[in-house]
């Protein structure tokens, strides 16, 4: 089995605080819009992002929607995300996100890599160089998206 420790690690500075960042990464309702790949939420469970809690979310493009699940299985606030990720029958990925101060800002880094399912079957430098671009393009989405929240009271 594979730990996202042992995956490529992608990682982003933004000017968003770890606060406005986290306000992002705690709203499960906002998955789809920084998540490459996902395309609408179905429900999110009420403690979301506590340990247990999931998205139940869609992936893919209409009509070929597939119905799944991601669900936290560690949860630091304001510095780390770790989650399951579920996207059957491709099969399951470890993602974890952590958050650092860095300047005026954060520095956001993702690590994920499939944990079963077939995904694994994939040859590991070929899954990181799938996996790469759409973690980068995720970090992007998830900046802009904690830029544009309002900033820490002071």
């Amino acid at each position: 089995m594979t730990s996202p420790v042992d995956a490529a690690t992608i990682a982003r500075q933004t000017s968003a605080s770890p606060r406005q960042v986290w306000s992002v990464l705690a709203d499960g309702w906002a998955y789809t819009t920084w998540v490459v790949g996902a395309c609408r939420v179905r429900a999110v469970e009420p403690d979301w992002p506590e340990v247990g809690q999931r998205i139940h979310h869609s992936f893919g493009t209409w009509p070929m929607l597939l119905n799944d699940t991601t669900e936290v299985l560690e949860a630091i606030e304001l510095e780390s995300l770790t989650l399951q990720a579920r996207g059957w029958p491709v099969g399951e990925a470890t993602v974890h996100i952590t958050l650092q101060p860095w300047q005026s800002g954060t520095l956001i880094r993702i690590r994920e890599d499939a944990v079963s399912g077939p995904g694994t079957l994939v040859p590991k430098p070929l899954r990181q160089l799938a996996i790469g671009p759409r973690n980068r393009e995720s970090l992007r989405r998830l900046t802009y998206l904690a830029e544009g929240k309002p900033g820490d009271p002071t």
